[in-house]
């Protein structure tokens, strides 16, 4: 057991604020029991000793760990599927692939997926990953497959199903029950939210069934919204009514909810996301790859919620930060502006995991011991007027060296800590194989 963590720059998140710190971590019973501090100059020149129970980070920068605010652990086992149709725009990649492939899963393809991104968080320094799942043909318990993988590999999850009308009445009445049976259940690392798919698959009365749901048990909700400008037409052709009015009209926002990707909206509907308090969770990555756009950032108001995450592209949250960074930039965002919303995200994904973990840490003494170790050793001087200089362009582009949680490695100088991930990645191939093969059924 490891009760120290020694040389390390220790980067203690208070008051919005980070002050890194040269010293050691005392550990005790997975909590931070002490931070000691010491002279960098000194350590500089002194020779290294090997200590017992002791962990030597060489001068390598610690963090709080990195959450995935957006995830698809379905998605995992999409590589070289043999996708037919075309896929020229976003609804013919929605029917092409990703539909076709939530169809096929079923409880084993769910549980290698959640095994595959498990293993990929904590390489990426993700230990809290609010995922949002589609397994429509096999719907009932699915929540309980990622949950039972997240808990096995010390993660925490927010997970949530997606409910959507496309499947016909049956399968939405599952998704709903797949949701709703979450309600009593009382797990230290595993929360829920209420998952909705996207306004254009969901029906007026789906969406009061949800609301009176949400609002009696004080949920928040899991959408997509306005990924692509397809959902701002088609919710209005069928609907009478635009995405964001919608949600607004049956009350299903409020400040546990989440909105992803929320590219084409206008100025005042950004505003009014942020006066229900709802987060938005921006996937560059995604964004990118299908086209479907980037926002106009100068829309979003500075003091609206951000938070990263990745739609199942990748299980690097980080990416996702210094992506966002560089797209304000390019979007022609001053530096001072992108810093300064870069930073407020930082904060921003604190406040909001607070919210279902209140022991998320701040890396400060009592707080829990769940950290990252990046591979990045500080170049020049590294104090809190120029910590975010460092991070956006050195912390960011590093890999995470070491992940802990509750005061264990999961992973220890990039080698997984207690899994053997050859035999994941064989289980892992059969169930891919399966799915490849139901795949090209549909």
């Amino acid at each position: 057991m490891i009760n120290k963590i020694s040389n390390a720059w220790i980067c203690s998140v208070k008051k919005n604020s980070i002050t890194p710190v040269f010293g050691d971590l005392i550990l005790s019973n997975g909590k931070i029991k002490e931070i000691r501090k010491k002279n960098w100059e000194d350590y500089l020149n002194s020779k290294t000793k090997v200590e017992k129970n002791s962990y030597d980070a060489k001068g390598k920068v610690i963090t709080i760990p990195n959450v995935n605010f957006h995830e698809h652990i379905y998605s995992r086992l999409s590589k070289g599927l043999p996708i037919s149709g075309p896929t020229n725009n976003f609804i013919n990649i929605l029917k092409n692939l990703w539909w076709k492939l939530d169809y096929a899963l079923d409880h084993e393809m769910t549980k290698a997926s959640a095994e595959m991104a498990a293993v990929e968080s904590i390489k990426n320094g993700v230990t809290y990953i609010f995922d949002h799942h589609a397994s429509p043909r096999n719907t009932i318990g699915s929540l309980d497959v990622i949950g039972d993988e997240l808990r096995k590999r010390n993660l925490n999850g927010v997970l949530a199903f997606e409910t959507s009308d496309r499947n016909g009445e049956l399968l939405k009445t599952e998704s709903i029950i797949e949701n709703c049976s979450r309600i009593d259940q009382d797990d230290p690392n595993i929360k829920y939210l209420f998952g909705l798919h996207a306004s254009f698959t969901l029906h007026n009365d789906t969406l009061k069934t949800v609301s009176d749901f949400i609002n009696d048990y004080d949920l928040g909700i899991h959408i997509h919204l306005c990924e692509d400008p397809a959902d701002r037409k088609v919710s209005n052709d069928k609907f009478g009514n635009l995405p964001l009015t919608r949600l607004t009209k049956y009350n299903l926002l409020n400040d546990k909810s989440i909105v992803s990707h929320a590219i084409h909206l206008t100025k005042s509907e950004y505003k009014k996301i942020y006066e229900h308090g709802s987060a938005i969770a921006f996937n560059p990555d995604s964004n990118l790859n299908n086209s479907v756009g980037i926002p106009d950032f100068k829309n979003i108001p500075k003091e609206q919620t951000m938070l990263c995450g990745t739609d199942g592209m990748h299980a690097n949250p980080a990416k996702t930060l210094k992506t966002f960074f560089l797209l304000m930039r390019h979007s022609k965002l001053s530096s001072d502006e992108a810093f300064e919303r870069v930073i407020k995200t930082y904060f921003n994904q604190i406040n909001f995991v607070k919210k279902f973990f209140s022991d998320f840490s701040s890396l400060n003494k009592n707080d829990k011991a769940d950290f990252i170790i990046w591979d990045y050793v500080p170049p020049t001087p590294f104090n809190k007027n120029n910590f975010w200089g460092h991070y956006i362009y050195g912390i960011l582009e590093s890999q995470v060296s070491s992940t802990v949680k509750d005061g264990k490695f999961l992973m220890k100088d990039k080698k997984l800590v207690g899994i053997n991930e050859t035999e994941i990645q064989k289980e892992i191939y059969k169930q891919g194989k399966r799915l490849f093969k139901e795949f090209k059924k549909l």
